[in-house]
């Protein structure tokens, strides 16, 4: 029986993607780990691999295709003395996202693909999405397998062939009956995107498309802003204390090509700090929190068309000069969107510093399911009260922690950014 391919979840927030290229023809013979396609997601383009072997027998998604959904069938691969004629499908290309508007009325009256289906994505009885190639699916169905109940040998933990074949039938356990998930707020309706362009009918303007990056962007901080209840804390910092210890440090490191950056020593603060107030090093995970051992800090990044958040995990543990090194790279790397998925999502906390663009001070979203956010701004010299009681001039750096006050309460976050502040304004302490 044909095998399909459909579109895979690169990522676990993938929900579609852009077939940028197919690596193989139809008539090629591939194997299990073979790279069959790049597929562009909303961060990265990524490289596909073959669950099955078998022939390509009709490739169903051509190269270029955007907005194609994830599970959308996009090729067959026939098994050993099978034939092209075998593949009794309906299914059309996916076509570009530009053109889905004018399609969508005919492809309402478009008659149903006449394929045998494979039985559909399999769910453990938790919830959680099981991973099986569509073969193994039919293998598991035949034989009363309950795929729960199998270790997947295939990339990613995928269960294939081979994992059913040699397993043995087992009743399948009842399903758990969980209780309804309660109804999520409805987005507050706004303009249509006709609606906004007749408002400026008669004006010059040039209309940009989305792009994957973008829309995830938007769809993401709408729904942390309407979702996670909000609180800011501000402080300034003295940066005197920091600017003199990075000067002395960068001179010592010269020979072995390391420069500080004040970021870099940001990025330890937060660190420490969330040790030494680990209560605040956590996430929201719905109807939990999770407490987090180690100090995996997220740092935004600006790229073209939008941004990425490295994460910097254990961050409390490594040198100065060590994190200097990872986040250069990452930051390279964000910029020409080679990250892997692991390298961005994560974290507890995360920084976004503007004040390399002049920004004195602003309010950062927490990227969920973050507890909070540092926003930092400029180092500009300031006229401030010495210790001594007299009026002085400092370099102060002000900064905002945005928290969510389902994980962290006031009290607690004060404590933080205390400790954050205590962190940049002595130095030294980081290194000891």
């Amino acid at each position: 029986m044909p095998i399909e391919i459909l579109m895979p979840a690169l990522s676990p927030t993938m929900e579609e993607g852009t077939l940028a290229k197919w690596l193989v023809k139809e008539g090629d013979t591939v194997n299990s780990g073979d790279l069959i396609a790049e597929i562009e997601t909303d961060k990265a383009t990524m490289e596909f691999e073959a669950v099955d072997e078998g022939i390509v027998g009709k490739i169903l998604v051509t190269e270029g295709s955007e907005g194609v959904k994830v599970n959308t069938l996009i090729a067959v691969l026939l098994e050993d003395g099978e034939t092209a004629g075998d593949i009794a499908t309906g299914a059309a290309p996916a076509a570009p996202a530009a053109a889905e508007a004018e399609a969508a009325p005919a492809a309402s009256e478009a008659p149903a693909p006449t394929a045998s289906a494979a039985p559909a994505a399999p769910a453990a009885a938790d919830g959680t999405r099981i991973f099986a190639s569509p073969l193994a699916r039919r293998i598991a169905a035949d034989k009363g397998l309950d795929l729960a109940t199998l270790q997947g040998s295939g990339p990613r933990g995928r269960i294939v062939k081979a994992d059913v074949e040699n397993a043995t039938a087992a009743p399948k356990a009842a399903p758990a009956t969980a209780a309804p998930a309660p109804a999520a707020p409805a987005p507050a309706a706004g303009p249509t995107a006709d609606a906004v362009a007749k408002m400026y009918d008669g004006r010059e303007f040039e209309e940009v498309k989305l792009d994957g990056m973008r829309k995830t962007i938007a769809a993401r901080l709408t729904e942390a802003k309407q979702t996670i209840p909000h609180f800011y804390l501000r402080r300034d910092i003295k940066l005197d204390a920091l600017l003199k210890f990075r000067s002395q440090l960068n001179k010592q490191l010269e020979a072995r090509g390391v420069k500080l950056s004040v970021n870099d020593f940001i990025i330890k603060a937060v660190a420490n700090a969330l040790q030494a107030v680990p209560e605040a090093n956590a996430v929201w995970a719905g109807d939990r929190v999770l407490k987090m051992k180690a100090s995996d800090v997220a740092v935004a990044v600006a790229v073209e068309g939008g941004l990425f958040t490295p994460v910097l995990e254990d961050a409390d543990s490594k040198s100065l000069s060590s994190l200097s090194t990872q986040m250069k790279d990452m930051a390279s790397r964000a910029r020409d969107r080679k990250l892997a998925p692991h390298e961005y999502q994560g974290g507890s906390f995360a920084i976004s510093n503007l004040g390399m663009f002049g920004t004195d001070n602003f309010d950062a979203i927490v990227n969920p399911p973050h507890a909070g956010i540092l926003a930092v701004g400029a180092g500009t010299k300031k006229p401030v009260v010495g210790d001594d009681g007299e009026l002085t001039v400092a370099t102060v750096m002000s900064v905002t922690m945005s928290v969510d006050h389902r994980v962290i309460d006031g009290a607690l976050g004060a404590e933080l950014l205390n400790a954050i502040v205590d962190n940049l304004e002595n130095p030294m302490v980081m290194l000891a």
